[in-house]
């Protein structure tokens, strides 16, 4: 559809409601495929050059794995919100806040692996 047509269609439906719990749970889809495909083309490149085995796949099946606690943290906090504070402006410091910690985690983590595998490499 061109965005004509979808500007026609909201203003027929209305202005959307903002939810907090929908926004939260689709940055933490967002932020699970960024982190994973840094964690591919960053880390793992980088535990590859190091390795010859399948270690650094392993790793990165790990590291994967580990996040999901931390983003399932931030989509629970926001799943039990009610159906009336779902749509409250004044959480919106507080969506910031998780959103802003979610994608540090998702952007930065990858780097942060990479640096201490590089120093840990180093001293081997």
């Amino acid at each position: 559809m061109n965005k004509a047509h979808d500007q026609i269609l909201r203003s027929k439906a209305g202005p959307r409601p903002c939810d907090w719990r929908r926004g939260m749970s689709d940055n933490v889809a967002y932020a699970l495929l960024v982190y994973t495909g840094l964690q591919i083309f960053v880390t793992v490149h980088a535990m590859t050059k190091h390795a010859t085995t399948i270690l650094p796949y392993l790793a990165l099946i790990v590291l994967i794995a580990g996040i999901i606690p931390a983003c399932r943290y931030f989509e629970k906090r926001w799943s039990e919100v009610g159906d009336e504070a779902a749509a409250d402006p004044a959480l919106a410091p507080a969506y910031r806040r998780d959103q802003l910690g979610l994608w540090a985690l998702a952007l930065g983590l990858p780097f942060i692996l990479t640096a201490i595998y590089k120093a840990v490499a180093g001293l081997v």
